[in-house]
Order: structure tokens, then C-alpha cells, then sequence
């Protein structure tokens, strides 16, 4: 049993093996870790086979080639995969080495599902995440703490 590369602790013929041979993939995220095994792999076909339609010419083929060749892939992480009807979000990691550097990759990918499909439709890279929002508490309002003391003459003192 060979382990896939796409880190989801399932050997790679159960995993990203029977989509990289055609098989649909069920879900966004089984599509994103099937193009990280195919960079992987060297299985560009596959990679340019899930980009949907309006991107697919945007495709660079020898550029492609040429990151699969220069980088040892070290490990995908998933942090986040949602999917509503026939859109999916993916956020992951990709951690891999590249000139005796330890480098990583942070995307937050959209999918769309066509005719069954799983579809890569764009990706936002180091994506930003919510802002925090602060409340602001004046001196003479109750201490958000729970005192019952004024801010300025508890927390705020």
C-alpha cells in the first residue's frame, strides 16, 4: 500500500489515484489534493484537465512543468474546505522545498462543480482573514469584565 501524496492518511489507490485516472472527483477538496498529487506526480495532463473553461487557456504548461521539476514537495495541508450546492472554497498549505529553501504556498481556492465535474476556477494567494473588531469602551461605561466597577476605576486604571 502505497500512501497518497496528498497527506489524507488513505493509500493512494483509494484516494487521488482513481481521480487522476478520470474518475470525478466527489467533493472540492478531493480535487485539491488530486492536483497536489498530480504536481507531485508529475501529471500535468490532470492539472489542466480541472481548470474550467475561461481559464484553461491561461494554462502555462512549460512554467508548470518547470515548478513540478524544481520543487520537492513536502506535505498539503487543508485548513479550511467548505461547499454550498456546486461551489467549494478550499484554503490549504502546500509545503515544499525549492533551491535549499523551505518554502511554503497559502491559497484559498474556488471550485465549481459542472456536469458533475469538480472545476478550479481561481485562487486567492495569502489570502487575509477576517479583521478583528475591537469595541471600544469609554471611561465612564461598565467594565466589560463583569465588576460592576466603571472602566476607569477597574480594567482601564
Amino acid at each position: 500500500m502505497t500512501s497518497c501524496p496528498c497527506c489524507s492518511d488513505r493509500s493512494f489507490d483509494e484516494c487521488c489515484g482513481p481521480i487522476l485516472a478520470g474518475a470525478p472527483a466527489p467533493s472540492a477538496e478531493a480535487l485539491m489534493r488530486s492536483r497536489y498529487t498530480a504536481f507531485v506526480r508529475h501529471d500535468l495532463d490532470h492539472v489542466e484537465r480541472t481548470h474550467a473553461p475561461e481559464i484553461r487557456e491561461d494554462f502555462n504548461r512549460a512554467e508548470a512543468e518547470r515548478v513540478a521539476d524544481e520543487c520537492d514537495w513536502q506535505r498539503l495541508e487543508v485548513l479550511r474546505a467548505t461547499e454550498d450546492g456546486d461551489a467549494g472554497m478550499v484554503e490549504f498549505l502546500i509545503h515544499f522545498r525549492r533551491d535549499g529553501l523551505d518554502m511554503r504556498h497559502h491559497e484559498r481556492g474556488v471550485f465549481r462543480r459542472e456536469d458533475g465535474n469538480w472545476l478550479y476556477v481561481s485562487g486567492e494567494v495569502n489570502p487575509k482573514g477576517e479583521p478583528r473588531r475591537v469595541v471600544k469602551v469609554g471611561r465612564n461605561e461598565p467594565c466589560p469584565c463583569g465588576s460592576g466597577k466603571k472602566y476607569k476605576t477597574c480594567c482601564g486604571a
